[in-house]
């Protein structure tokens, strides 16, 4: 490419064009009337300029192509087995098993499934050592492997059974798989912010990297030029586009820093699927438009595989025409959108490189601050993590029912002819189950919901 014509041109720099926009705002105050504060404190300016962020390549690169991913939950082998087969002649390129119990056969799980051309997630819901010795080397090479004992403590306030047994049965999973996971989709669905996404997924990680450094077995498996170990992040994207394309960054270079302190190989898997947290029961199509950029946040931040969320799933069973339009909107943005083209997209761009940095500046600092008082489970016993996401949630729901955060046919512009409570399959509000916990769970919930249960109250009045 000839660069003579901007050869022509004198470079401008980050001073003038402040000066210039000064000028243009007839006396405005340049920080009050063009900078914007985020919920993560920073502070968003409108142009970002060389002179002020050197571009850094050293964010480990995602060199595989993304997969376009179907979330398949298993309570039957053979019918989960023949709804892979077809999400795979569909376009699915990887699945997510969902496995709910010990029961299920892997060998009649994967039958006519060519694990060489299809990526497989199998995600545990049970905690079972003697399972896992179902899988041959094949498939545990070329696949990945989901048990997180603590988002479990996080997520229902018990471990499966204590802490020393599920330790002891996650060292069978260490063992065999070379592999552990850390779900921090329950942190973006409960309404924490970015940064402390960020801080506790890596907190979360540095305790299962402190009990392998504390287990001599472990360690001399995943502490070694030849291991193949890995770990596997399942996040959950929202709908903020550049921030989530900097949030996977910045993951990436928070795992990388962590992984050369306990001097391990740092291959680090992301699989990647919307928020539940701004969908919504009333106006639903919208759900499919959020869908779209939280998918495209996702390709661009980097992630692995894409799950993408069916735009009724709040409220309907599984369904092929959800499930087939939701898989559609990713094989569309592959192949007819080419977002498959680049590897890498977000390298060159100031504005997320600067994103990128303080997000993992500030997850950093977050991150320390929990090690130094006692690390993630103690935090999490002690109920501080769980204190602070629900100042996040609380700030976040103040926003959206004071119209400053915006869903389109919920909180502006509804339609007031919409009428759901015909169509819950499902129930799409928190469910209250009293029960006595070792810790307070983390509780997912969704913007809307109050606002939708009001307006399902009135539905029921006009009948």
């Amino acid at each position: 490419m000839d660069n003579s014509l901007f050869n022509e041109f004198d470079p401008v720099s980050a001073k003038a064009w402040k000066q210039k926009i000064q000028v243009d705002l007839k006396g405005a105050d340049y920080n009050d009337t063009l900078i914007w504060k985020t919920n993560e404190g920073i502070d968003v300016k409108p142009f970002y300029h060389s002179d002020e962020i050197d571009l850094d390549f050293s964010i480990p690169p995602n060199t595989n192509s993304w997969l376009v991913g179907q979330t398949i939950f298993v309570t039957n082998a053979k019918k989960s087995n023949a709804k892979a087969i077809d999400a795979i002649k569909r376009g699915a390129e990887s699945i997510v098993f969902i496995i709910s119990e010990d029961t299920i056969v892997v060998n009649e799980l994967m039958k006519n499934i060519d694990n060489s051309k299809v990526k497989i997630h199998f995600n545990f819901q049970f905690l079972s050592s003697e399972y896992i010795k179902q899988f041959n080397n094949d498939l545990v090479s070329n696949n990945t492997f989901s048990i997180d004992i603590i988002g479990h403590l996080a997520k229902n306030g018990n471990w499966y059974k204590n802490i020393k047994e599920d330790h002891n049965q996650l060292n069978t999973y260490l063992e065999n798989t070379k592999q552990f996971s850390i779900n921090t989709v329950l942190y973006q669905n409960s309404g924490s912010t970015i940064i402390q996404q960020l801080a506790y997924g890596i907190s979360h990680a540095n305790e299962y990297l402190n009990h392998i450094s504390q287990t001599k077995k472990l360690n001399s498996i995943f502490c070694n030029e030849s291991s193949v170990s890995k770990v596997v992040f399942n996040v959950s994207v929202g709908t903020n586009y550049f921030f989530e394309i900097a949030k996977l960054r910045a993951l990436r270079l928070l795992w990388n820093t962590l992984a050369i302190e306990y001097d391990c190989t740092s291959i680090c898997e992301i699989i990647a699927t919307p928020t539940k947290r701004n969908k919504t029961l009333y106006d639903y199509n919208t759900n499919m438009l959020r869908t779209t950029t939280e998918c495209m946040s996702a390709i661009l931040g980097g992630a692995n595989t894409i799950c993408n969320l069916p735009y009724d799933a709040i409220y309907h069973k599984d369904n092929e025409f959800g499930e087939r339009i939701s898989r559609n909107q990713l094989l569309i943005l592959k192949n007819e959108s080419y977002f498959n083209a680049v590897t890498n997209a977000a390298d060159g761009s100031y504005y997320i490189e600067y994103l990128t940095k303080q997000l993992a500046e500030k997850a950093l600092l977050l991150f320390k601050d929990i090690e130094k008082n006692g690390g993630f489970l103690k935090q999490l016993k002690e109920g501080v993590i769980q204190r602070k996401i629900k100042e996040s949630a609380k700030k976040e729901q103040k926003e959206f029912d004071t119209e400053n955060i915006i869903l389109l046919g919920t909180n502006k512009h509804p339609n007031e002819n919409d009428i759901m409570k015909n169509e819950l399959e499902l129930y799409p509000f928190v469910k209250i189950r009293p029960r006595k916990t070792l810790i307070e769970p983390i509780i997912e919930k969704r913007l809307a919901e109050q606002l939708e249960q009001e307006r399902l109250k009135t539905e029921s009045k006009s009948f």
